[in-house]
């Protein structure tokens, strides 16, 4: 996906694992980092989970930039029942309409949402160094390989 921005995991307000495949403009201007942008991304879908009697939000807009939103649940070591987990990422949608973006989107993460599910479910949260090699696939799922 050209558009790409970036891609990451997201529990507790926490960026497990992220891949920035280029820089958002304002992000070098302001020097947003990842652990804001985990808290607000799970801000922002537990309320529209309280709001709207569990709806959950599929994107936001903010310029050119969609933010998409894939939610799931995964367990934790330390907690009896299925918590949120999101893969969000960031978008160009430049010229682009919004929802086929989307739909683009999720078309293509699923399978790694759902191997990521597959991978840490049971897993122990807090050690945030166990999600690091899970950034490779990331990269090798989502960036083309030329042709040989």
């Amino acid at each position: 996906m050209k558009e790409l921005y970036e891609i990451g995991f997201v529990f507790r307000g926490f960026v497990l694992v992220n891949h920035v495949f280029k820089d958002l403009p304002a992000q070098k201007e302001h020097g947003i980092n990842k652990d804001l942008r985990g808290a607000f991304i799970s801000a922002i879908n537990a309320f529209t989970e309280t709001a709207f009697n569990k709806t959950s939000l599929e994107y936001l807009e903010s310029g050119n930039i969609l933010f998409i939103f894939k939610m799931a649940e995964i367990q934790s070591d330390d907690n009896n029942i299925k918590e949120s987990l999101i893969l969000y990422g960031l978008v160009d949608k430049s010229k682009k309409k919004s929802d086929r973006l989307v739909n683009k989107f999720f078309e293509k993460v699923n399978p790694i949402l759902q191997l990521f599910i597959q991978k840490f479910n049971g897993a122990n949260f807090s050690e945030l160094n166990q999600f690091e090699l899970f950034e490779r696939i990331i990269m090798d799922f989502l960036i083309k390989k030329p042709q040989e």
